[in-house]
């Protein structure tokens, strides 16, 4: 780097921690909510409070959409329903929320899919420890945004390549290509989770080597819209509400290129996190946590019930994505990816708006998901950890694809425990742990056995150590 290049690079740095510390004025003062409503103190327990091993539990949160079904299970009293008197804690970063479970200061918090099984495989980027879930959040409700620069070069969103991979692929590198090395830069919002995949994964497959093209960095949510505004970076990949905020109230901010949905249609978000020891050492509080989170998700997957939930969660004890101008709707900004009125924005006064109501699945699934007897999203299917774990082999976060990643799939996500608890509920399951995930669900059309997971590895021309085959540890 040249001595121009590295005063600029340092000014973009210290810029983007001004922004940094501006938005962590934004948010100062405001925290969860702290006194039930009178709907939730009406509600009656099914669960004694004393006959659970720790009524009293801290559960974490992040201020994104995926907030909704512990926004909804604290309004709604689905929490004290099941005996459970719960402190909600605002988490101002994944990795705070991940962090809190692990070293104790939160009972339960959502996790990106892929910290659960990373930490168990010891990947690089992630924090070792006995992590585990028995539950997703919700699946999709996620977005890639590219800043105004990326379109005027010529980028739009994806399906208007018609799913032309090369002819994308021409037009990112030729873009990263055009920018000195320090700003080809795109953002995620935890290391060794599912967004960075994405991210690899859809560069790779448009024939553009992510390690060499550009480089991935690490911002929390909130922060996500400045860091662009100022030109901290190009690009990056986080829950809604966050690509709208790029679009609606920051107009020239960015665009949305691709929801996470067409990366890989169906695949998990965030995980109901919670420490192995937790558990075993709580399992009837356990229980009642993941019945008033699924009664949550079940509301909040509701058609009826999506315009209450996209506007309670702009309570700045949620979100805190309220419009700035008085004539717009009160929920803008979450309405968007929980309604299905998504908005791609763009720079040439088209509508690009996506109708479609699995824009964030929460429980009931589409069709082409549902197919198999009792399938819905709150159903972890341990073969999707599995991916994830190709993805950590693929990226060298781990050396080798482990030779017992169905025995780590099945310590990190607890299916046959959910299946216990769902049953109580009256609630069917999949009979099986793992399944096929068709080409069609991929970007790059290119589906997923999990019984061939090194095949499916060494299938991939563009990958970390391309030269050197895969094997199991």
């Amino acid at each position: 780097m040249n001595s121009l290049n590295r005063r600029r690079f340092l000014q973009q740095m210290g810029t983007a921690a001004a922004g940094t510390v501006l938005s962590s004025c934004a948010i100062k003062g405001i925290t969860a909510p702290a006194q039930l409503s009178k709907a939730a103190l009406a509600v009656e327990s099914v669960v004694d409070p004393r006959t659970l091993e720790k009524p009293n539990i801290t559960v974490g949160y992040v201020p994104v959409n995926d907030c909704a079904p512990f926004a909804i299970a604290w309004e709604k009293g689905f929490f004290r329903k099941y005996g459970l008197n719960v402190t909600l804690s605002r988490e101002a970063s994944w990795a705070n929320s991940r962090d809190g479970i692990i070293f104790g200061r939160l009972d339960a918090s959502p996790v990106v899919s892929g910290a659960v099984t990373n930490a168990r495989i010891g990947a690089e980027g992630a924090r070792h420890a006995p992590l585990c879930a028995a539950m997703t959040i919700h699946r999709h409700g996620n977005a890639m945004t590219m800043n105004k620069k990326m379109w005027d070069y010529g980028i739009r969103p994806w399906r208007e390549y018609n799913g032309n991979l090369e002819e994308f692929g021409r037009d990112f590198r030729g873009y990263f290509n055009s920018q000195p090395p320090e700003q080809r830069i795109w953002a995620v919002v935890l290391s060794s989770a599912i967004y960075e995949y994405f991210v690899r994964y859809l560069s790779a497959a448009a024939g553009v080597n992510p390690a060499e093209e550009f480089r991935v960095i690490i911002i929390p949510p909130p922060q996500m819209v400045n860091n662009v505004r100022i030109g901290a970076m190009q690009a990056y990949m986080v829950a809604e509400p966050w690509n709208t905020r790029a679009i609606t109230g920051n107009e020239g901010v960015g665009f949305t290129f691709a929801q996470g949905k067409e990366i890989w249609q169906g695949h998990p978000d965030r995980l109901l996190g919670v420490m192995e020891d937790f558990i075993e050492k709580y399992p009837k509080t356990y229980r009642s946590l993941v019945k008033a989170m699924i009664e949550a998700c079940q509301y909040c997957s509701n058609p009826k019930n999506r315009a209450e939930v996209a506007q309670l969660i702009t309570s700045p004890s949620y979100t805190g994505a309220k419009p700035k101008k008085k004539d717009a709707p009160i929920d803008q900004y979450t309405r968007s990816a929980i309604v299905g009125e998504y908005n791609y924005g763009g720079f040439d006064n088209q509508k690009r708006i996506d109708q479609d109501p699995y824009t964030t699945i929460f429980f009931d699934e589409p069709d082409q998901l549902a197919d198999i007897p009792g399938n819905h999203s709150t159903f972890l299917w341990q073969s999707q950890s599995i991916w994830l774990m190709t993805q950590a082999t693929r990226c060298v976060q781990i050396k080798e694809f482990p030779k017992d990643a169905e025995q780590k799939a099945r310590e990190a996500w607890k299916t046959e425990l959910y299946r216990e608890i769902a049953t109580e509920m009256g609630i069917e399951c999949p009979k099986e742990d793992y399944k096929v995930e068709p080409p069609e669900f991929f970007i790059d059309n290119k589906g997923f056995d999990p019984s061939e997971p090194v095949g499916y590895l060494n299938s991939f021309e563009i990958r970390a150590n391309a030269a050197k085959r895969f094997y199991l540890s």
